[in-house]
């Protein structure tokens, strides 16, 4: 029976080198929100209502954008493994 063996190469990105990508992700996020909160009071009435409504629920949404990608995890890539080997 042949094992496959983990190729480091196929490793996840560490967390301190994707943590600059998210951090940059959400604080874009945050600025197009500020912008709204700016919108909301320059525009006039009917489209100031769509500016704060997104400028409330665009938090939600940055968390969920910046915080995507760290999730998905090949189901066949376990580094350990439950079979132990035998030395032969």
């Amino acid at each position: 029976m042949v094992e496959e063996i983990p190729d480091i190469t196929s490793a996840q990105q560490g967390l301190s080198d994707d943590l600059p990508g998210r951090q940059r992700r959400y604080f874009i996020s945050m600025m197009i929100r500020t912008a709204f909160f700016i919108a909301a009071v320059i525009v006039p009435s009917p489209y100031r209502w769509f500016c704060v409504i997104a400028a409330v629920i665009l938090p939600y949404f940055a968390v969920v954008i910046a915080n995507a990608g760290r999730e998905t995890i090949d189901p066949g890539s376990a580094i350990i493994r439950e079979e132990r080997r035998s030395i032969s």
